[in-house]
């Protein structure tokens, strides 16, 4: 056999090593992507269908602190009414109404 032959023969062979091993780490790496990409869609979806039940909490938690720094502020009204008033299961969800009688104060 030719010694030509057999040196473009084993360029040959190494080059198709080398090709078959970049191949294969690039086509790892693509799939490690598409892995995390399918990960954060996935959260990203997951935090979207949450995201309705979230606004409605926030929005009855924003109420109540609404109401506390009403209490809070208000002189005039007595305290433990209004505590109260927030406990009444008959209100929940409804928001707490602050016409309550007043008393007078003896200051």
């Amino acid at each position: 056999m030719d010694p030509n032959l057999l040196v473009i023969f084993g360029f040959v062979l190494l080059i198709t090593i080398v090709a078959i091993g970049l191949g294969g780490r690039i086509h790892r790496r693509d799939l490690e992507h598409k892995e995390r990409r399918l990960e954060l869609e996935a959260r990203i979806a997951e935090a979207n269908a949450g995201s309705g039940a979230n606004v409605e909490a926030q929005r009855k938690l924003e109420a109540r602190v609404r109401v506390l720094e009403r209490i809070a502020t208000d002189r005039g009204h007595d305290l433990a009414d209004q505590i109260e008033a927030l406990r009444d299961p008959e209100m929940e969800g409804n928001g707490v109404p602050l016409k309550m009688r007043r008393k007078e104060n003896a200051s």
